[in-house]
């Protein structure tokens, strides 16, 4: 389970937007920019290490993960799917694979792969020239 993120650590800021739109692109802010600043929030350690440690634009040299969302023509929208895009990016680092158990092959499987090198070199051997 991805940890929450609480609603007063996330900064919004409406901007316009960018192409075409027509003349109410010009005249409205619809557009929003989300900044979270990791290390100032109340994530878990481990959690802000990985997103720190990710290789992504949208986080800054100072730690600031900045999204803009700008598909909507409402800001209303724009700041939920830009907070579902972070809450995405938490929950990516927040999962961590499950350690792998090396396993030894089982014996069935030891004398199933020698007998199928066996007829192989059976075939091959029955390709070659026949000897005088």
């Amino acid at each position: 389970m991805p940890p929450t993120i609480p609603e007063h650590e996330v900064e919004f800021s409406a901007v316009r937007a960018q192409g075409p739109g027509g003349q109410n692109v010009h005249k409205v802010s619809s557009a929003v920019h989300l900044r979270f600043d990791i290390r100032a929030s109340s994530l878990p350690q481990e959690v802000k290490d990985r997103l720190l440690a990710l290789a992504d634009q949208r986080i800054t040299k100072q730690g600031v993960v900045v999204i803009k969302a700008q598909t909507s023509r409402s800001q209303e929208q724009n700041k939920v799917e830009a907070l579902v895009r972070l809450e995405e990016l938490v929950a990516q680092a927040s999962h961590t694979e499950r350690a792998r158990r090396p396993t030894k092959p089982t014996y069935g499987s030891k004398q199933r792969r020698l007998k199928s090198k066996t007829l192989r070199a059976g075939i091959k051997a029955g390709r070659a020239r026949p000897s005088e």
